[in-house]
């Protein structure tokens, strides 16, 4: 009775607040005293399963040209006519442009002139040694004939030798006159002069023959000499024809122009290198491409080639994604992004995708990780992105938990923390629930 008597007093009380405070408002509605709590909400629940799945990484792509090629002079010079522009397809070794350099030129004439010498030189020495070769020849016949007469002479000494000791016996036993031997020792005597005579032209030969061939080999380096100066003004000679041959800029594949930054009479330098000042030309190889992928280092270690790879392109977000597989592993990590480049090749025969595109790639990495996974519509996301799940504990009461989510196929999504394996939480529902809040489970 009590408790009545204090229920009415509030209402009254209300009442003239409400009536004070909305004078001339229309009057609020009639409030039940006696309002029982909501019915729990039925629910159908999920729980966590940890399920072995493929391990795939998603990462920004971006497309490159196959080759590409920065095109700079190697000589200094003007440009005397330009062969293409951007845009134009050239093949390996097609002209770009071409640099006139009439100082060097003029520098092929003097060495050719040097050279027509030099060989000028090598001829006359060449017949010196021939000649030289001659004379040797020469003294060497001098010196057989003088050999030659010197064996005669020794073989006519020996007879009147022999002569004379007969002679001289035959005198002792005076069967012949002293005359005779006076005579035979006048014949000796002529011929040992005679061998003295010989000796010395023997000796005369010899050394004819040696200085014939000291000629020789004199002039044989004379020659050497010659035709080394030859050599090297035709070496000089192919080294100003090789940059000459920079005069012509060739393209260093087959690939399209896509960048040119000089005209017809502009001074071109050379020395410029790669990253210093604007190339003459770019060119780029694009019938192929590459699609170049930075991994992070959680996934680094399990990339490898033929994993497969695909890839989509905001530029073509109306077609099919393009199926790749990695072709090129970098085998390192990045010190400043802490990421490993792979590459992809791509087929360009129709020139449809162009360098410098962006997309988004997944690698299906050839690996296999235990992982949480919830069925994705279980999982919520708030304005900001926040993946959220309600969590029914063994009182069925609901908690609000915030998740990081992982791999998504499209019909589980993994559960990377917040939540633990064998945890129930709330299927698909149109409800929002707060924590704390009581629900009544349906059997699946």
């Amino acid at each position: 009775m009590f408790d009545l008597h204090r229920r009415l007093f509030h209402f009254i009380l209300i009442l003239q607040v409400s009536l004070i405070a909305g004078y001339g408002c229309t009057t609020s509605p009639a409030i039940s005293l006696d309002e029982e709590p909501a019915k729990p909400v039925s629910v159908k629940t999920v729980a966590v399963m940890q399920e072995d799945v493929p391990r795939t990484t998603f990462q920004p792509a971006t497309v490159h040209a196959y080759y590409r090629a920065e095109i700079r002079a190697k000589i200094s010079g003007y440009v005397k006519e330009l062969k293409v522009d951007i845009g134009d397809v050239v093949q390996a070794g097609e002209t770009l442009a071409i640099i006139d350099v009439p100082e060097m030129e003029k520098q092929r004439l003097i060495h050719q002139a040097r050279i027509s010498r030099n060989e000028s030189e090598e001829a006359r020495a060449s017949a010196g040694v021939q000649l030289a070769q001659a004379n040797v020849q020469s003294a060497q016949a001098k010196l057989e004939q003088a050999k030659s007469e010197m064996s005669r002479a020794d073989a006519a000494l020996a007879a009147i030798e022999a002569e004379f000791s007969r002679t001289q016996d035959l005198v002792d036993r005076q069967s012949l006159e002293s005359r005779m031997l006076d005579e035979v020792r006048k014949k000796r005597d002529s011929e040992r002069a005679n061998i003295q005579a010989m000796q010395s032209a023997i000796t005369s030969a010899e050394a004819e023959v040696n200085v014939a061939q000291a000629k020789t080999t004199s002039a044989q380096a004379d020659l050497k000499a010659a035709q080394a100066e030859t050599e090297i003004s035709r070496k000089q000679l192919e080294e100003l024809e090789v940059l000459l041959a920079y005069s012509n800029l060739k393209a260093p594949f087959a690939g399209v122009v896509t960048q040119r930054t000089v005209d017809p009479g502009d001074l071109v330098r050379e020395g410029n290198e790669v990253g210093q000042g604007a190339p003459l030309f770019v060119v780029s190889q694009v019938d192929k491409l590459r699609v170049q992928i930075p991994v992070p280092e959680a996934d680094a270690a399990y990339a490898s080639r033929g994993d497969t790879v695909t890839l989509t392109l905001p530029s073509f977000s109306g077609e099919k994604s393009i199926e790749l597989s990695i072709t090129r592993v970098s085998g390192n990590l990045d010190p400043s992004t802490r990421t490993m480049l792979v590459e992809a090749e791509l087929e360009n025969k129709e020139g449809k995708y162009l360098p410098g595109m962006f997309g988004q790639a997944s690698i299906s990495l050839n690996t296999k990780v235990a992982a949480n996974m919830l069925p994705a519509r279980a999982i919520r996301f708030d304005e900001a992105g926040q993946a959220y799940v309600y969590v029914v504990d063994e009182n069925q009461q609901v908690t609000v938990t915030d998740i990081t989510t992982g791999i998504d196929n499209g019909n589980f999504i993994e559960v990377q923390s917040g939540l633990d394996a064998g945890q129930v939480v709330i299927d698909a529902h149109l409800k929002r629930f707060k924590t704390g809040q009581k629900v009544e489970l349906i059997a699946n």
